[in-house]
């Protein structure tokens, strides 16, 4: 399947914001799963491409003068393999993905949901503790903050892709199986307007296994990949910092259209 994304993100200042630098990592790869026909990232500033300890495309965006509006724009047309059952393969060690950090951590409470919903591992399990984690903390949207770590967003008992993917990796760990976090984008038929999505997934009989937690998907056939890390600030599509600018306020729209 063939894919358009247009993905726009909008920021404006309360005042002038200068000397400001942005780390992107809004770009897809060919691999075994998808063939990137076309991409572009247009931002005003310099740019310097590299790749982070993941073999994401890392892009450094400055701009050296005064502004009080700036857009992010990526545009581009991606093929999917639709029959693909299992993620993307790395050439990385996948004990990496075995490593906490502070928005993957486990709570107690945490760990007695593990306990009680994985008696052993296996894959139907872990599927078992991905539509639990759903029904303890449904899909409801803006209802955390981008800050918000797996214990913070399993304690409210709601969240959006992001927290169900880090509460699931947190609990994968907990449980001594490596578990990765996706960014990307995912094709839902007849939305014209979506956001940019995320996933997790979990290295079981050396394989990496997609658990969409969100959308109760265990294949990536609608799937994007675009970065793949421990977590969300690994694979943050924006991270930046800046002079002056006053008050921040940020905007996006995603659209992934069949073509």
């Amino acid at each position: 399947m063939k894919l358009m994304i247009n993905h726009q993100t909008y920021y404006q200042y309360t005042e002038h914001a200068s000397q400001s630098i942005q780390y992107i990592k809004m770009t897809p790869q060919s691999n075994e799963h998808q063939q990137v026909h076309h991409w572009n990232i247009s931002v005003p500033g310099q740019q310097q491409i590299s790749r982070d300890v993941f073999s994401n495309i890392w892009i450094t965006n400055t701009q050296n003068f005064d502004y009080r509006h700036m857009m992010i724009m990526a545009q581009g047309v991606v093929e999917i393999d639709e029959t693909r059952l299992h993620g993307v393969q790395l050439d990385l060690s996948p004990m990496i993905f075995l490593q906490t950090t502070a928005t993957t951590l486990c709570s107690a409470d945490m760990l007695g949901f593990v306990r009680q919903h994985v008696p052993n591992i296996s894959l139907q399990n872990l599927r078992g503790l991905s539509a639990a984690i759903l029904s303890h903390m449904p899909y409801s949207s803006e209802s955390t903050l981008v800050t918000y770590s797996a214990r913070e967003s399993f304690a409210e008992r709601q969240g959006v892709c992001q927290d169900h993917s880090h509460v699931f990796i947190a609990m994968c760990r907990a449980l001594g199986v490596p578990a990765r976090y996706v960014s990307g984008y995912l094709h839902v038929p007849d939305t014209p307007h979506l956001a940019s999505h995320a996933w997790a997934e979990a290295w079981i009989d050396g394989i990496w296994h997609c658990f969409d937690v969100s959308n109760q998907l265990y294949q990536p056939s609608s799937h994007i990949y675009v970065a793949i890390g421990r977590d969300y600030w690994d694979v943050a599509p924006v991270r930046g910092v800046r002079a002056k600018g006053g008050d921040e306020l940020m905007s996006s729209i995603v659209q992934v259209l069949a073509c």
